[in-house]
């Protein structure tokens, strides 16, 4: 059986090319499409995953779950319906923006708590480019993929701060005793433009 360690090419083509076929038939119905049998046993092992939708002027939506709490072909549904429609930044996407979005999917391993016996230990722990964090203090959560610190040129330090922002807390609460922070890694999937080809991403 497939898992996050054995995904091909012929895979990431598949995951990406059926999350836009999936927002473009939810768009179309209002209903979730049922996918393909083949497509469900190929990909019914749990992962966390997080479909991440661009447009020629940034980010325009991007859902999933961190946790493999899902048979991935099922979290890739929810997520990429979700991605489209139901992140609180953006308006839902409409039909005809579909031309001008390019779909990400990006697959995940289980985040794991990274044990330090002082904050500055972090820094040495976390690898830009492999990793993506969680942040959790109480409350309190963020979560950035691998690809975001790469895009945007971030240190160690730099990918932390920003995890503590997208949790809602001071930048600095990385080096907070009572927060918990995770690792995980991830493969990136994702289209060179709309429709268009579909490419791993190295980081």
């Amino acid at each position: 059986m497939k898992d996050y360690d054995n995904l091909t090419q012929k895979d990431g083509d598949m995951l990406v090319k059926t999350a836009r076929k999936v927002v473009a038939e939810y768009l179309k119905t209002g209903k979730q499409p049922k996918l393909e049998k083949q497509f469900q046993e190929d990909f019914s092992f749990n992962s966390g995953v997080f479909v991440t939708l661009n447009s020629t002027l940034g980010l325009r939506g991007c859902i999933g779950y961190p946790l493999p709490e899902k048979k991935l072909y099922n979290a890739l549904e929810d997520a990429a319906i979700a991605a489209a429609t139901e992140d609180p930044r953006f308006p839902p996407v409409k039909p005809d923006e579909l031309e001008s979005i390019t779909f990400e999917v990006t697959v995940l391993t289980p985040p794991k708590k990274i044990v330090v016996n002082k904050p500055d230990e972090y820094l040495s722990r976390i690898k830009v480019g492999r990793d993506g964090l969680i942040v959790r203090n109480r409350f309190n959560s963020g979560l950035l993929l691998p690809q975001v610190p790469v895009e945007y040129n971030w240190n160690e330090r730099e990918f932390l701060e920003h995890t503590c922002e997208k949790a809602g807390l001071p930048k600095d609460y990385w080096k907070k005793q009572d927060t918990e922070v995770q690792k995980f890694e991830g493969i990136v999937f994702k289209e060179e433009t709309p429709n268009g080809t579909v490419i791993q991403e190295v980081l």
